[in-house]
């Protein structure tokens, strides 16, 4: 039932972000942020289960901005983030203004947006992560449950991806057809 329920918001982000034209038909791949998220998740879910209960819209949400980072440490100079390692990465990001202005720090100080488009990027995310929220709090399985812990885990991963394909996208990396 949890794999179903994956696929089913994996599914509902990419005809979202698709419809929003966010990310291409085919998804890029960056083996190089994919592979940090083990460490990611270590450092990630204690922060995001203690803001879940009172702000679980950031709590998902905010797992989009650091792979919109990442995928912008990797375009700029991937060699220097590399050894750093995801866990660390995370944290020293997280870090410069505290969890509660992860968004911020990305959008502004990683990303270079203007508050215009910030703004717009905050209306985004926050869609996408309020579907994923509608998905795991109408999808049937039991709230504090094993299976709720993993859908739960597995939703930031799935979220954390799509962050780093729009930025990617938005970095002008699309996957089209040569010739």
């Amino acid at each position: 039932m949890v794999k179903e329920i994956e696929k089913r918001i994996e599914e509902d982000l990419y005809n979202f972000l698709r419809s929003q034209d966010r990310v291409d038909e085919k998804l890029p791949e960056c083996p190089d942020v994919e592979e940090l998220w083990p460490q990611v998740e270590e450092a990630y879910v204690p922060d995001g289960v203690r803001e879940f209960q009172e702000y679980p819209v950031a709590s998902l949400g905010w797992i989009m901005f650091v792979g919109m980072a990442f995928a912008k440490y990797w375009d700029e100079d991937w060699v220097a983030y590399a050894n750093v390692g995801g866990k660390k990465l995370y944290e020293d990001l997280r870090d410069v203004e505290g969890y509660d202005k992860l968004d911020d720090t990305v959008l502004y100080k990683v990303l270079g947006l203007d508050e215009k488009e910030a703004d717009a990027m905050i209306a985004l995310v926050g869609e996408c992560a309020q579907r994923v929220l509608h998905t795991l709090q109408t999808c049937g399985v039991e709230p504090g449950s094993k299976d709720a812990a993993l859908l739960y885990v597995d939703s930031l991963h799935i979220l954390y991806l799509f962050g780093m394909r729009m930025e990617l996208n938005a970095l002008g990396y699309h996957m089209t057809k040569m010739g």
